[in-house]
Parts: structure tokens; C-alpha cells; sequence
């Protein structure tokens, strides 16, 4: 594929990330912020990034002067001219992205793919301000974008064939993992992993167990990364909390996304996480690590509560083809580190067990969030499993 030459709008953490994932793929790229000092930090940050690489002998000092030396840094959007993709990574607000779209379109001729990088706007609203629609796309990375391999292909109901072949085929040739999703609420992935936090967040406001003990039981038993409350942390409860609003939001409140006051409450609290020095855990220096209560029983009750409802999001996200089998499963594994897919797990423990864990949580609670998706109720009756 021939070296084109790429655009980035917004020098934050994600924007800086996907421009040093374009130049080291070899394109020329201009990194765009109307923010001089977001700019001027982003190069800092990339210079330190690329020392850091040289230092552990994963890239030579000639590649990182390439790459370096591949990337502009402009506060000017005209110096996007010539430019045959570009990715916006700005603010989540739809206002300021259809301002933006407008005048991206009034600076690059006909054949620019415009893309937004955004997790929970829909494509088909940002890209109708536009005389030519059928150009926009959903390219959504996942943070750090040079390490995530995932990046989740979105096209608008607008989008034309070749704009998704196309997009789709420069990412691939950054040796990136593509999966093509449905333009829906979420996606795959913050769709798909709304029961990691909310289920856990349930548990704990029951009573059943506290943050350690619930982690402890994810990773211990579950194999997962992280349990969801370090996670939360990681992400900040800000973050993570507005996230699962939006989704709520625009699956016209369906109680299976319904956001926690627990997460709420921390979130006003100023308990953000790893960033404000405390959210569900203490981070300040002498803090002490609570320790889980280990009782194995327990938490094989909770790690089978909190999967049962990760399948049965996966199951009906595929039942509403949102996405194939297999790119539902790889989003999972490559975008949020899950030890397996979801509907594979769901074959091992068998579909039958799944299907019955859920119709007891809905008959105990009567309520909508524990309905199992129709597709895992049809796979049960023709006796089939998803591979």
C-alpha cells in the first residue's frame, strides 16, 4: 500500500498515540491542535517515547529519527491539505465534532477519508452535516493506541463500500487488529464490557463482598487482567461512569446499562482513581492494600454472576448484528485483554448453563437487566454452539 499521507486532529493522549502509529507505519503525518501547548507537550511526549524504544533496543536511533522527523505539529487545520486520511481525536461533544467535519471537508478534496475516533457518538450524526456523507467513518483505537492492537472499524449507514474497504485496509497495514462493527451505541467493546463494571458494581452494593475480595475473584479465578474496580481506577470513575450514561442514554434507557451510584457517588467525591490519588483503592503513598476475603465458593458464585451477563451482552449484540462471532470475540481478547471470547466461553461452559445462571438472576430480581438475550435461548432449543 502506498505511503499516503495522514492527518490527526487533537494532540491529547489519543490523538499523539495514532500519529506515532501512522508514522511509524511510514506515512507523513501532521498532528493538528488549535491548543499550542497541547502540542507542545505531545511532542515532548513523543520524543520521550521514542528514547524510551532506542534505550531498550526495540528500535534503532535512525528509525525514531524517522519517525520523529515523519511528523508535523501545526495549530493550522489548512496544513491537512493534500491529506487522504484523518482522524479526529477531540472532545466528545457532536456540536464542535460537526463544526470540525465541515471544515475538514472544505479543505480536502473529494477522495479524504474523514474519520472519528470517538467511542460513544454515533457516525451517522457526525458525518450528516456534510455534502458528502458517504466519505466518514468510525476508526475507534483503544488507549495506548501504539500498544492496543484493536481498532474497531465503524461504518455510518451513510458510508459508502469502498470508504470501509479502503479505511479498513490502511489499518490493517499498521499491523493493526480490525474488527467491523455495527454504528451503535458502544460498539463492540464499551458495549459488549458494561456488565465487567456494572455487575461488579451490583455485587458490592448488595453486600455480598467488598472491591478486593470482587477482584480478587476475576483475576484469581477468571484469568481477567485486572478485576473491574482496579480497572475503574485505571480508566477514572469520571471516565468510566460518563461512559456507561452515554450507552444508557442512547439505548433509550434499557436497565441492562443502567450506571451504579456507587461509581456516581465516587465520581463526585473527587475518588477518580490512580489519577486523584484514591477511587475505589487508596493510591497515596502509605496507603494499606486491603486484602481479599479468598473463599472460593464465593467468588466462583460472583466471576460466574459477572460472566453470565458478559456472554449474554456478547450473545445479543451478535443477535443484533452488531458484529460477527468472530470479530465480537477478537474485540474482547485484543481490546480489552479478556482471557478468552466470550461466546467460545460460553461453548465451554456450555450454553445451557449460561442460559439457565441468567434465567434465575431474572426470575430472583424481575427485573429487565437479567433478560437473556433470545439468541442464547435459540441456540439452547436447536442445540448448537456458537464455533
Amino acid at each position: 500500500m502506498s505511503k499516503i499521507k495522514v492527518g490527526v486532529l487533537g494532540a491529547g493522549t489519543m490523538g499523539a498515540g495514532i500519529a506515532q502509529v501512522a508514522a511509524q507505519s511510514g506515512h507523513r503525518v501532521v498532528l493538528v491542535d488549535v491548543n499550542e501547548n497541547a502540542l507542545t507537550k505531545a511532542k515532548a511526549s513523543l520524543q520521550k517515547i521514542i528514547e524510551r524504544l532506542i534505550e531498550k533496543g526495540k528500535w534503532t536511533e535512525d528509525f525514531g529519527n524517522e519517525v520523529f522527523g515523519r511528523i508535523r505539529f501545526s495549530t493550522q487545520m489548512n496544513d491537512f491539505e493534500g491529506s487522504e486520511l484523518i482522524i479526529e481525536a477531540i472532545v466528545e461533544n457532536i456540536e464542535i465534532k460537526h463544526a470540525v467535519f465541515k471544515q475538514l471537508e472544505s479543505i480536502v478534496d473529494e477522495n479524504c477519508i474523514l474519520a472519528s475516533n470517538t467511542s460513544s457518538l454515533s457516525i451517522a450524526a457526525i458525518g450528516s452535516v456534510l455534502n458528502n456523507p458517504s466519505r466518514v467513518i468510525g476508526i475507534h483505537f483503544f488507549n495506548p493506541a501504539p500498544l492496543m492492537p484493536l481498532v474497531e472499524i465503524i461504518p455510518a449507514v451513510q458510508t459508502s463500500e469502498v470508504v470501509t474497504e479502503n479505511a479498513r485496509a490502511i489499518i490493517d497495514a499498521w499491523n493493526k487488529v480490525t474488527v467491523l462493527a455495527k454504528d451503535t451505541p458502544g460498539f463492540i467493546v464499551n458495549r459488549v464490557a458494561r456488565p465487567f463494571y456494572g455487575e461488579a458494581l451490583r455485587i458490592y452494593e448488595e453486600g455480598v463482598a467488598d472491591f478486593a475480595t470482587i477482584d480478587w475473584a476475576m483475576t484469581a479465578l477468571g484469568g481477567f487482567r485486572m478485576g473491574p474496580f482496579t480497572l475503574m481506577d485505571y480508566i477514572g470513575n469520571d471516565i468510566n461512569y460518563t461512559v456507561t450514561e452515554t450507552v444508557f442514554k442512547a439505548f433509550y434507557y434499557d436497565p441492562r446499562y443502567k450506571p451504579s451510584f456507587t461509581q456516581k457517588r465516587h465520581a463526585e467525591a473527587g475518588y477518580l482513581g490512580r489519577k486523584s490519588g484514591r477511587g475505589y483503592f487508596d493510591y497515596n503513598e502509605n496507603a494499606v492494600t486491603p486484602e481479599p476475603v479468598k473463599d472460593e465458593v464465593l467468588g466462583k458464585e460472583m466471576l460466574n454472576r459477572i460472566l453470565v451477563m458478559l456472554i449474554n451482552e456478547a450473545a445479543d449484540a451478535l443477535f443484533l448484528n452488531v458484529a460477527t462471532k468472530e470479530d465480537i470475540d477478537l474485540a474482547m481478547t485484543k481490546g480489552v485483554n479478556y482471557p478468552k471470547g466470550l461466546l467460545k466461553w460460553a461453548d465451554e461452559i456450555g450454553i445451557k448453563n449460561v442460559l439457565e445462571q441468567l434465567e434465575t438472576l431474572f426470575e430472583e430480581y424481575g427485573e429487565d437487566r437479567y433478560r437473556p438475550s433470545p439468541m442464547l435461548k435459540r441456540m439452547v432449543r436447536e442445540g448448537k454452539n456458537f464455533f
